[in-house]
């Protein structure tokens, strides 16, 4: 039989500034490193304020990470030391593999609304100075399943035998955007030992069959173990974003944008840095 799994914890978040001054809700960060091994970081963003967003994320430096943006509503305009630029629009997905180190930019343009969440994967050890890469991925070639009462975007995984629009090198994801209809039930086969937790964009549900609490919009959920994850949306019904790797339990040095193992590690990143030898690897991505 099954093992359903249930709520770990309830995150709710906190408003923070970053970049050049844009106004987000930091979920996930460096606190909670042991607890979602692999993913590092979520950043949530929700404006209908321009004056939010427009000053961006100007050019700035990664290392040992990847960093994923969802686009569910809006625009972003990017650009990398790779040569890569282009614009991040309505349901688009950026997966950029930093690696041995990358420069970039994500500057969000005025929009009636920009909706997503930038999300950080943390590359296992032996990766972490892996060449850079880019992944450019359009909303039209996100795989979907929709049987009525659910409909399941596939951005990284599998599901119901869809592949989804990307595939991870390092660290397997599974990146699923899910919404389920006022009152409807899903659930999903989950690896035993894999870190599963949720991001919920819009409405409500109950996740757990004994204690049915309800848990609204704007949270993330960490759940214990178990092979299967289960969810009943409340009378709005609920669209929340699901992702799922087994950890790497490695240690965690992080300085701001690069997150390696050692401090070691960090000094040397932040010293070529300094001494422009950061970026290993120019031209297309």
């Amino acid at each position: 039989m099954s093992e359903i799994r249930r709520v770990r914890r309830i995150v709710t978040g906190k408003n923070a500034i970053d970049g050049a001054g844009v106004r987000l809700v930091r979920v996930i960060g460096n606190r909670d490193t042991a607890e979602f091994d692999p993913f590092l970081l979520l950043d949530a963003f929700d404006s209908r304020d321009p004056q939010d967003y427009i000053k961006g994320f100007p050019w700035h430096p990664h290392r040992g990470i990847e960093t994923i943006t969802y686009l569910v509503r809006g625009v972003i305009e990017h650009g990398d030391s790779l040569g890569n630029r282009g614009s991040i629009l309505d349901g688009d997905c950026q997966w950029m593999t930093a690696g041995s180190g990358i420069i970039h930019q994500e500057m969000p343009k005025a929009s009636e609304r920009l909706l997503g969440v930038q999300i950080w994967l943390n590359l296992p050890a032996m990766n972490k100075m892996a060449d850079p890469q880019y992944g450019d991925i359009k909303s039209e070639d996100v795989g979907l399943v929709n049987d009525g009462a659910t409909t399941v975007r596939i951005i990284a995984g599998e599901y119901k035998g869809v592949r989804g629009a990307f595939e991870g090198n390092y660290v397997k994801a599974t990146y699923l955007d899910v919404e389920v209809v006022a009152g409807g039930e899903w659930s999903l086969d989950c690896e035993r030992d894999a870190t599963v937790f949720i991001y919920i964009l819009q409405g409500k549900g109950y996740f757990d069959q004994e204690d049915m609490e309800t848990i609204a919009e704007k949270h993330a959920v960490l759940f214990d173990g178990g092979d299967k994850f289960w969810v009943r949306a409340g009378n709005e019904g609920i669209r929340f974003l699901l992702l799922s790797g087994r950890p790497l339990k490695e240690p965690i040095a992080w300085g701001g944008p690069i997150v390696m193992n050692t401090a070691e590690e960090l000094e040397l990143a932040f010293r070529e840095l300094r001494e422009n030898t950061f970026v290993k690897k120019t031209g297309a991505g």
